[in-house]
């Protein structure tokens, strides 16, 4: 006896009914698609009416350092230099427009902007000095501003802290992001940093906003000079510290919150963590702890794996 379990063949009807819902089901899947490009579209237009075009951001601000301090060999003469001088002013314009689409502003901008060069490129003078002074590796001045990244960042800044206070929107933050993004340095276009700063490594370094620091001042890698709150409502507060003159402050140290303030002179030493103030001259380290096996088995003081 024959006990195969047979399941009856569905009618036509069944059939043309799943094949509708996989019709429609398939429909929808475009409709989303349609709709989620359409959304994207939308959403590129006002972004490319507002922002200016990333590549060229970078490729000036990349143009202008040079120009500024690693030369040409080409360039070699007052009138090659002139037209790039023009040539960097033009291509300046056209990213302004793409951000405030207003002649008179931008007219008024690159003026501003290249009318302060001078004055900018005397301070950064300045803070290659400081790297050569302080820095026993440096050989020259032109190497400290042909290869560190300290300085490279350092330009990027000062740069960027003049459209800052020109109240130019986006570009600042373009510059300072690929300036971060190069060399691992991240300083906001408002902070407000006094003459021959020195960056020594430099990598991890991050600056806040509203970061007051003063004149000969000298950074190592990792520092962070940041904020306790960063709720969006205290946006318009001093969230971070202020470094006064001449301090040095090592690597791996935080110092965090608006009020901290680090007095004159002051040394705080590597992987300090501050979020009060201290007096001028102060030294401020963070005490190891050496103890020797002088028993078997030692205990493990720091039990950990990864």
């Amino acid at each position: 006896m024959d006990t195969t379990l047979t399941q009856p063949l569905a009618d036509s009807d069944t059939y043309k009914a799943q094949s509708s819902s996989n019709t429609v089901a398939q429909n929808a899947d475009k409709l989303d698609e349609q709709t989620f490009i359409k959304q994207l579209l939308n959403n590129n237009r006002k972004r490319l009416q507002s922002f200016p075009d990333k590549q060229t951001a970078e490729e000036f601000i990349e143009e202008l350092f040079r120009f500024l301090f690693v030369g040409e060999a080409q360039a070699v003469d007052e009138e090659r230099l002139s037209e790039q001088y023009k040539s960097l002013k033009n291509t300046f314009a056209a990213l302004l427009f793409e951000v405030v689409n207003d002649e008179t502003t931008v007219k008024q901008n690159t003026t501003q902007f290249f009318s302060a060069l001078p004055d900018i490129h005397q301070r950064l003078i300045k803070d290659a000095e400081a790297i050569l002074a302080s820095d026993p590796a440096a050989r020259s001045i032109e190497e400290v501003m042909a290869a560190y990244p300290g300085f490279y960042a350092t330009v990027v800044y000062r740069l960027t802290n003049q459209l800052w206070k020109q109240d130019v929107a986006f570009l600042p933050r373009f510059f300072s992001e690929y300036a971060h993004s190069k060399t691992g340095i991240d300083i906001h276009p408002g902070a407000e940093i006094g003459d021959s700063l020195a960056i020594d490594h430099g990598t991890g370094i991050v600056i806040g906003e509203t970061t007051i620091i003063g004149n000969n001042v000298k950074l190592y890698q990792g520092v962070t000079l940041g904020a306790l709150n960063v709720a969006k409502d205290c946006a318009s507060m001093k969230r971070h510290p202020t470094i006064e003159d001449d301090v040095i402050i090592y690597s791996g140290a935080t110092i965090l919150g608006g009020e901290t303030i680090i007095g004159k002179g002051s040394v705080i030493g590597g992987n300090v963590w501050l979020t009060y103030s201290v007096p001028a001259n102060s030294v401020v380290y963070h005490k190891s702890e050496i103890k020797v096996k002088d028993k078997e088995p030692f205990p493990e003081p720091l039990n950990f794996v990864i």
